[in-house]
């Protein structure tokens, strides 16, 4: 076990929490349609860099021992590493180990058994990492057999159990993006981001899984929403615009309620999980569960803390959002040029938030010529110091 974090670190985020329920801020209208966007108040923290690396970065997921782990989907390069643990020295070590990470396009080991194309990753606070592999190298054509759900037990750093995703669950077209895991474990939950949005539920006593709110509008693409980086519609050389479903997702504290949002969409929804549980409902009566929460605008990452609170990565603003529970207006949390396409969140054991950026902008995909720029990073954000924001009685105590 990793040393008990310092009692500074915990007061840190008291104080970025009370900051956070203290600040309020007036909305402007978003570009697209009713999306809430935060006003001129300014944020409220700040990131802290924790590492860079040369490939590009999606997720992340901290254990309850402060483990680190980042993970580099094969999108745009035959990367050297599909998941690693970031050690206490600063360097990436292959994880669970070397094997697991030797899949190259020239030389496909057996799919079942090796990273294709990691997305994310989860950890659940008991000692294991879950990760997600839609095995669909550039999100194209999926490797047969490579779709999958990996268990690794930190304590031994191996892994334990894979679940094998067929067709009928990851079909070709499909991309499986994130995953959840329900508090007592019996559960996972996944988006699929691609070309026909939906969720899939795992069962996990019984190894089962099924693709619900499939085709589902709550999943869908919103074609009405374009994806505007600094003044800029972000879209392929064919002029095809940003287009990912079923993306960001998150469970409340309690594991009662699923959050979901298509990335190009403009509504945050959330639905109950004894729903999503119930292999009985109709695709017509589990759609009619699903509840509006909140007008929105283009996320990549979502989150809830402990309390509830929900994070967004704006991706169109370079910034960070809150969103109190119960509420439909957003605060700034943070905002920096530096967060170019922020993507994926993890919450570490003192309640420190982490958050990569991928730079999905800059990639190949949306620029003819290749990267513009290749900006990877995994930050963390911590409140301003004392001072920094004036006349903030959160800060000036």
């Amino acid at each position: 076990m990793r040393p008990p974090l310092p009692h500074r670190r915990r007061a840190a985020h008291a104080l970025l929490s009370a900051t956070l329920l203290a600040s309020t801020a007036a909305f402007a209208a978003a570009p697209n349609a009713e999306a809430p966007m935060a006003g001129h108040a300014a944020a409220t923290a700040k990131l802290e860099k924790v590492m860079s690396f040369d490939h590009q970065v999606t997720g992340v997921a901290v254990s309850e021992d402060g483990r680190i782990f980042v993970s580099f989907p094969r999108w745009f390069e035959d990367v050297p590493v599909s998941l690693a643990e970031v050690t206490k020295d600063g360097k990436l070590r292959p994880y669970p180990d070397a094997e697991w990470n030797s899949f190259r396009n020239a030389d496909p080991k057996s799919p079942g058994d090796h990273f294709v194309c990691v997305q994310a990753e989860t950890a659940d606070g008991k000692g294991h990492l879950w990760v997600i592999d839609p095995a669909a190298p550039a999100t194209g054509f999926i490797v047969p057999g490579g779709p999958k759900l990996v268990e690794i037990d930190l304590k031994t750093d191996k892994v334990v159990r894979t679940f094998k995703f067929g067709g009928d669950v990851a079909p070709q077209g499909s991309y499986l993006n994130d995953v959840r895991l329900s508090p007592d474990g019996r559960f996972a939950y996944m988006t699929d981001s691609g070309a026909q949005g939906a969720l899939v539920v795992l069962d996990v006593t019984t190894g089962q899984a099924r693709r619900v709110l499939d085709g589902a509008m709550q999943t869908q693409v919103d074609k009405s929403v374009k994806v505007v980086i600094g003044g800029k519609e972000i879209h392929t050389a064919d002029g095809r615009g940003v287009q990912f479903a079923a993306d960001s997702i998150s469970l409340d504290p309690k594991g009662e309620y699923l959050y979901l949002q298509p990335l190009t969409g403009k509504t945050l929804y959330r639905i109950a999980t004894s729903a999503l549980q119930d292999a009985s409902l109709a695709p017509d009566a589990m759609s009619a569960k699903v509840e509006t929460v909140s007008p929105s605008e283009p996320n990549d990452g979502l989150w809830q803390d402990r309390t509830g609170k929900l994070f967004f990565t704006a991706v169109q603003k370079d910034a960070i959002e809150t969103q109190e529970p119960g509420a439909k207006e957003r605060h700034l949390l943070v905002k920096d040029p530096r967060l170019v396409w922020p993507d994926t969140f993890a919450e570490g054991p003192d309640a420190t938030l982490y958050v990569t950026n991928s730079a999905i902008q800059n990639s190949p995909r949306y620029n003819p010529h290749g990267w513009t720029e290749r900006t990877f990073n995994l930050w963390k954000i911590v409140p301003k110091e004392k001072g920094e924001i004036a006349g903030n009685p959160a800060f000036d105590k």
